[in-house]
């Protein structure tokens, strides 16, 4: 039996299921179609607002022991409509779109930008963990998920994803307020609020001071989120936080996800690691004797 790395999450449908992650890379066609050609599933854009952002001022990011990252980069892009005429001539790379705003108008500016473009998917930053305004203050407020969600759903007819992290409140409840607003998939987790202090100056290193951590300190984390997402609520999930490896990926699969993003893992084996992955995950099914992704997603939690 032949194995095949095809996957679906919902309507969307991939023929990988290892995908470039928001805020790597994703400002550029012509990258998008390298690592598409290197094995990238699908490339998720760095989340655009409705104007340009310049962000932080340097320094905006800053590596961890044990394989991390901490970066507060503010979220600079070159904004939606600037965006849109980047990728207007694609064809051929499943691009997701992430987009970021405040209120609900916001994201219905920005998807109209988009309308002449070839759209995979739209991811719904609701998690971002250190810009104000944006992220996780969306995130923790149910009625306004309710309310973005509802309108994104109402003027595209392109599958739309909520992208959640851990906020002040339980992201459960975020997860809940997007799946009965309709949303078409979940993305679990965006990087997890922390900071570093330099002991010789004394002084937070990031100019925000706080900053999001990723990169393999949080896998155990978003392995979690997955694993309780999948067990309570009939949704399809991508996983994202901490994944280098091919054991990585299957794990998340196994957790319930049927797909993964990567981003921090670029930074030590840069865009390699997509067929790295990719390859791994082939030996490991036909070791196993699985045809497909899916019957993989969710096998850890059965008794």
């Amino acid at each position: 039996m032949e194995s095949s790395l095809a996957t679906s999450i919902g309507k969307i449908q991939l023929d990988k299921p290892v995908m470039l992650a928001s805020g790597i890379l994703g400002i550029s066609l012509d990258v998008f179609r390298r690592l598409y050609a290197s094995g990238a599933g699908a490339v998720v854009t760095k989340s655009l607002s409705t104007a340009p952002w310049e962000g932080y001022p340097n320094p905006t990011i800053f590596s961890v022991k044990g394989g991390g990252w901490i970066n507060a980069v503010g979220l600079s892009n070159p904004g939606a409509s600037n965006f849109a005429k980047m990728i207007e001539s694609n064809q051929d790379v499943p691009i997701i779109v992430s987009l970021v705003g405040s209120i609900p108008e916001d994201f219905e500016i920005m998807i109209k930008q988009f309308e002449n473009c070839k759209v995979k998917a739209y991811e719904l930053n609701l998690s971002c963990p250190h810009v104000a305004k944006v992220g996780l203050e969306v995130g923790d407020d149910p009625g306004l998920v309710k309310a973005i969600v509802s309108t994104v759903k109402n003027i595209t007819n392109v599958p739309v994803i909520a992208k959640v992290g851990l906020g002040t409140s339980n992201y459960l409840n975020t997860v809940s307020t997007a799946i009965d607003s309709g949303i078409d998939a979940i993305t679990a987790i965006n990087t997890v609020r922390a900071m570093a202090i330099d002991v010789e100056t004394q002084r937070p290193i990031l100019s925000n001071k706080f900053g999001g951590l990723s990169g393999t300190p949080i896998k155990p984390i978003a392995l979690r989120c997955v694993y309780e997402i999948s067990s309570q609520y009939d949704i399809p999930i991508i996983g994202c936080g901490g994944i280098s490896t091919w054991e990585d990926a299957i794990e998340f699969f196994l957790a319930g996800a049927s797909a993964v993003q990567l981003g921090s893992a670029i930074g030590d084996n840069w865009i390699g690691v997509f067929d790295d992955i990719n390859k791994g995950i082939l030996q490991y099914m036909d070791r196993k004797n699985y045809s497909s992704i899916k019957d993989m997603v969710g096998l850890a939690k059965k008794s």
